[in-house]
């Protein structure tokens, strides 16, 4: 049952064990990853104007907006998890790669699908993606352009991951969904391990700049896989404590800020947000445990402050969709109010802070509206 969730600019997560740690990802997601067409690290763009507007001593963008030749990071983990999928597979029953083609089917809210479409489109298999309200034209189109079958389904996020499962079920489908359930955990597992590959190029990137490792990092969040892959990236490392790991999610959509605040997972009632890809309602199984002992703290955002900082991040140089703009967007919304003093969080930011915000789209997967912002784009009660 879904409940209603009074979503809060900022919450600190009161579970966080500053004790707990995790394994690391194998190395040889990173290995995958550099072996395919077209792979190399996104970059890593460092703000001054945006440093000083904020107070702190450096801002940094690692920005997902060409990863594979797609414009999010969702590449990374559907590419890992159908290597994986189809592997198993093939051990399985003899079709795979190398046997007859297979359909493999996903839910999505845009760039997870495009993904999934794009891998099976190349190697050669089918692909059928369920869309639900809300999902911007554009990002439907280049879902079918790809070459999928797409269906779309007149209800919310969760209910086409469920119309998706019963797909594959019914018609002998593999399905590669970036959200885990109960006995539905191997395959976004894969996924989450994709993503590690984004967090261990910022690792190499920091270090060029001389930075051993950052003081806060800011993490769009829908379900949590991707903040789940961050949450694992530093706390399996021996100093990993030392880097808050904060999620944003939109207003309309804060399921990991309700989970947090409920001490256990909930699903909430979601609304429509320009914000699609983060239009979740119910947390990933398999992320929470991360979640609940691993997370600092959660922040949400308006449509409004997330346009505000699309704007911002775009006259910087570094154009997003509204999903690669939150993080900034809580930022912004906390400079006045939180940032300078975050005790609760074990971390004292200041002015000599380095914040990493992870913009996980491009413009063009979503893009932002156009039109001004209300007087409420940049302060809410």
């Amino acid at each position: 049952m879904s409940t209603r969730h009074a979503a809060q600019p900022w919450l600190p997560n009161p579970a966080r064990d500053r004790t707990w740690t995790c394994s690391p990802v194998p190395r040889d997601v990173m290995d995958f990853h550099r072996g395919l067409a077209g792979y190399a690290p996104t970059r890593l763009v460092d703000l001054p104007v945006l440093a000083a507007e904020l107070g702190v001593g450096r801002v940094l963008v690692k920005d997902e907006s060409l990863r594979l030749g797609l414009p999010a990071f969702k590449s990374l983990g559907a590419s890992w998890a159908i290597h994986r999928a189809l592997r198993a597979r093939l051990r399985r029953d003899a079709e795979g790669p190398s046997g007859s083609p297979v359909t493999l089917v996903a839910a999505t809210d845009g760039n997870h699908g495009r993904a999934v479409a794009r891998f099976s489109r190349l190697l050669g298999h089918r692909a059928r993606i369920f869309v639900p309200d809300g999902v911007h034209p554009v990002a439907v189109q280049a879902i079918r352009d790809e070459g999928a079958d797409v269906t779309h389904v007149p209800a919310d996020y969760d209910e086409a991951v469920r119309a998706a499962a019963r797909c594959a079920a019914d018609d002998g489908g593999v399905l590669i969904q970036d959200t885990a359930w109960n006995e539905y955990e191997e395959v976004p597992g894969w996924i989450v391990d994709g993503y590690s590959t984004l967090f261990r190029e910022l690792d190499d990137q920091l270090a060029d700049l001389g930075i051993e490792q950052p003081d806060m990092v800011l993490v769009p969040t829908g379900v949590g896989s991707l903040l789940q892959a961050g949450l694992t990236h530093y706390r399996a490392r021996p100093t990993g404590a030392d880097t808050a790991v904060v999620s944003v999610e939109p207003v309309e959509a804060a399921c990991v800020q309700a989970s947090i605040a409920a001490g256990h997972p909930v699903s909430v009632v979601t609304g429509h947000t320009i914000m699609a890809g983060l239009n979740c309602g119910t947390v990933s199984s398999l992320a929470w445990p991360s979640i609940h002992r691993g997370l600092d703290a959660t922040a949400t955002v308006t449509d409004d402050q997330a346009i505000v900082a699309a704007r911002a991040l775009a006259e910087n140089g570094v154009p997003v969709g509204p999903c690669g703009a939150a993080p900034l967007a809580a930022a912004q919304t906390l400079a006045t109010r939180l940032l300078p003093d975050t005790r609760d969080l074990g971390h004292q930011v200041s002015s000599r802070t380095t914040l990493v915000l992870i913009a996980t789209e491009g413009e063009s997967a979503n893009p932002v509206p156009v039109g001004r912002p209300s007087r409420s784009a940049r302060t809410r009660p």
